[in-house]
């Protein structure tokens, strides 16, 4: 399973740097478009934190995190169950930290793009891998939960 985990979240990584490249070149800094009215914009910013602001300036702990983080998935990928669903959800989160680690890394903060405002008016600004992120915990999560993960067995 690594090997498919590794080059699925490697494809991801491209993806959400070619996004933020893209983001970056045409917008400047708090530059706004319109896609859907006030509903969904395009809004480039940096982020120095984590979600929600959390960790505001706190590169140093982020990348930490963020390595331990990729460790411990890498650790446990081979004790869940080799569904699709694993797969797919190992390769979200590893590729979505990946995203965001890079960026720290070379930029000192996250470049966040996307802003939706549906139910939580002034919700945080993000980015695919925040959102690759977010739907590969959750996928792990129900894999948890129905049983898929120590190679099938049943969770007690």
């Amino acid at each position: 399973m690594s090997k498919k985990v590794f080059i699925i979240s490697i494809i991801l990584f491209i993806l959400d740097q070619i996004s933020k490249s893209i983001v970056s070149t045409y917008l400047k800094l708090g530059e706004e478009i319109k896609v859907l009215g006030n509903i969904f914009k395009i809004k480039y910013i940096n982020n120095t934190g984590a979600s929600f602001g959390i960790l505001e300036n706190s590169k140093i702990l982020l990348i930490v995190l963020s390595i331990l983080a990729i460790v411990i998935l890498f650790r446990y990928i081979n004790s869940f169950k080799k569904t699709k669903k694993n797969i797919i959800g190992f390769s979200l989160l590893i590729g979505g930290i990946l995203g965001n680690l890079s960026d720290r890394l070379l930029f000192g903060y996250v470049r966040d793009f996307l802003k939706v405002n549906i139910i939580i008016k002034n919700f945080p600004i993000f980015n695919l891998a925040d959102i690759f992120i977010v739907i590969g915990v959750i996928l792990l999560v129900i894999s948890i939960i129905l049983g898929e993960d120590k190679n099938g067995s049943k969770s007690k």
